[in-house]
């Protein structure tokens, strides 16, 4: 009850069954009065009447034929004045003396509703002399007494029935007034509301925007104008959207070709630079760092989406994998870092090519450059395995181990970053590029003596298909 009384609808009924009750008191009130007053005058007609009558006969009357006279009144005596003549025309013994005086001929409203109140407050009641103009110019004054309890159990009565029909009728009006209302307010402030929650929950789709539909002009703008918000809301939104998966592309796509434009321009500089005949064998290492460096600046032509697209699964040799990417860093025994790699004979893997390049590609440049960072020699192992359900490849270095920051945002764009001018990239689109194949990018340790990571990549179960 108390949850209906805070909604709107139940705000409602209170007020109007407050107002309600203040129309009876405002018409109950001079009902009460005016029925007061109407039953004196009824009272000094028929006095009048009888006084008349009895006037009009030549011969005395009975004592019993007064008192029926005065009974039919409903007074005890009866004093008529005519022709500047005060006269007792019917009298009967006075129970008590009079207590008030009541002269009709000078009441006004105000007065005659303050009377009414007096009588109905004296519950011992009394006799009541009451003053007033007769009918039909039958004299100058007329003047009664009459008991007040029969006139208070009549105005009670009445004021009872007055009650009992107004109360009926303003319940009546009451609930078609609150129905009326519900039915062109509640409802569709209800409908707005239910409207306004169904967007909360989804502001992108349009399908949720208003389609204002109010009869009444004040709910129609209140529509129309939350409709023009939330479509420019929605525009909002998706320009919000994509300008922050174009960030994410494109921040993706700097990192990524600034590494491959990077192992690019080592293999320009050994063109240049030598005349060995190794040469013939790294024209094609730089004519396919340049192929990829093209095709990842071809994707910004077609870009619909930040994430990276669904890997292209393929069988692939791990070994000849690694050592291309070993060889695409200048991992040799004559330079300062040197790289191992352990791999069963023979291994193959199903993967996307590409996109395991990428990944293992980030992962030896980060380990490369922190031992390069630290002025000394060190290597880079990476190593491969595999169980009944998955591949497991591993990329550990003998470098100074991770930051503590680094550690706290390890795959999370621009906050995993582990050297100074890093953009904290390369890790989060590898871990991104693992998730694509349905496994994980995890770190087994990081400290003085080295940082280890490992991918797991399923054999069937992540990827829809049997290996």
């Amino acid at each position: 009850m108390r949850r209906f009384l805070n909604t709107l609808s139940g705000r409602f009924l209170m007020l109007t069954v407050a107002f309600v009750m203040l129309a009876e008191v405002l018409i109950l009130v001079p009902s009460v009065a005016g029925f007061r007053e109407d039953y004196l005058l009824l009272r000094l007609e028929k006095a009048q009447i009888a006084s008349l009558a009895l006037l009009a006969s030549d011969d005395m009357i009975t004592p019993e034929l007064e008192a029926e006279l005065l009974a039919n009144a409903g007074v005890y005596n009866v004093v008529l004045r005519r022709d500047e003549v005060r006269q007792l025309v019917l009298s009967s013994p006075i129970p008590v003396p009079v207590e008030d005086t009541y002269d009709l001929r000078l009441a006004g409203p105000f007065g005659l509703i303050r009377d009414a109140f007096m009588d109905l407050l004296d519950i011992e009641g009394g006799v009541i002399r009451v003053i007033g103009e007769p009918v039909k110019s039958g004299g100058s004054l007329i003047e009664v007494t009459l008991e007040s309890g029969p006139m208070r159990v009549a105005m009670l009565e009445y004021g009872a029935r007055v009650l009992v029909l107004s109360a009926l009728i303003s319940v009546v009006t009451a609930v078609l007034l609150f129905l009326a209302v519900r039915r062109l307010l509640v409802l569709p402030i209800r409908r707005v509301v239910a409207h306004m929650t169904a967007y909360a929950e989804a502001p992108e789709d349009a399908r949720r925007v208003i389609a204002p539909t109010a009869k009444v002009r004040e709910l129609r703008e209140a529509e129309e104008a939350l409709q023009m918000m939330q479509t420019q809301l929605i525009g909002a939104l998706r320009q919000k959207e994509r300008l922050a998966q174009l960030g994410a592309a494109v921040a993706k796509i700097s990192h990524d070709l600034r590494n491959i434009l990077t192992t690019a321009q080592l293999f320009a500089d050994r063109l240049g630079a030598s005349a060995d005949p190794a040469v013939a064998r790294a024209a094609p290492k730089l004519v396919g760092s340049i192929r990829r460096a093209v095709s990842l600046c071809e994707s910004t032509l077609t870009f619909g989406r930040a994430e990276e697209p669904p890997p292209q699964l393929a069988r692939l040799p791990l070994r000849r994998l690694m050592e291309e990417v070993a060889e695409a860093e200048s991992l040799g025994a004559d330079n300062l870092v040197t790289c191992l790699i352990d791999v069963p004979p023979g291994m193959v893997i199903k993967a996307d090519g590409e996109q395991l390049y990428r990944v293992l590609g980030n992962l030896v440049r980060n380990a490369r450059q922190a031992i390069e960072a630290t002025g000394q020699s060190g290597t880079i192992e990476l190593s491969a395995g595999e169980g009944e359900e998955e591949w497991w490849i591993k990329v550990g270095d003998t470098g100074p181990g991770l930051p503590p920051k680094a550690r706290e945002h390890l795959f999370t764009a621009f906050q995993g970053g582990t050297r100074k001018g890093g953009s904290g990239l390369g890790l989060a689109i590898s871990a991104e590029l693992v998730r694509g194949h349905g496994g994980r990018l995890n770190l087994l340790r990081t400290g003085e003596d080295g940082t280890e990571f490992i991918i797991r990549l399923p054999k069937g179960a992540g990827l829809g298909e049997a290996a």
